[in-house]
């Protein structure tokens, strides 16, 4: 059974730090690019940094230079460090699990984020 599993989410104040971490069992780790999204009240889903297998990366605009994503293939989990919070990051992040040769696809049940002072 495939499972991810996000924490490190809730309220944070502008400018904070925090560290979302997704947990991973049932996939071959190594084997699957890892994203990270998130949905704002009221807009659709939005990819906010992505990884692949190999190590390569690529950040939405919104976040680049703000936001790190790394993984741990000791660990089989992917991190997003976040950095200099805006109210507009605002939102639920979800974790996903990409295979697209084999076209497989997984999704946590994503975490809350909320900034606000």
């Amino acid at each position: 059974q495939v499972q991810l599993v996000e924490s490190g989410g809730g309220l944070v104040q502008p400018g904070g730090s925090p560290r979302l971490s997704c947990a991973t069992a049932g996939i071959i780790f190594s084997w699957y690019a890892m994203g990270w999204y998130r949905q704002a009240p009221g807009k659709q889903r939005e990819l906010v940094a992505r990884i692949t297998s190999g190590g390569s990366t690529i950040y939405a605009d919104s976040v680049k230079g703000r936001f790190t994503i790394s993984r741990d293939g000791t660990k089989n989990t992917v991190y997003l460090q976040m950095d200099s919070l805006k109210p507009e990051d605002t939102g639920v992040y979800s974790c996903n699990a990409d295979h697209r040769l084999i076209e497989r696809s997984y999704w946590g049940q994503g975490t809350q984020v909320t900034v606000s002072s």
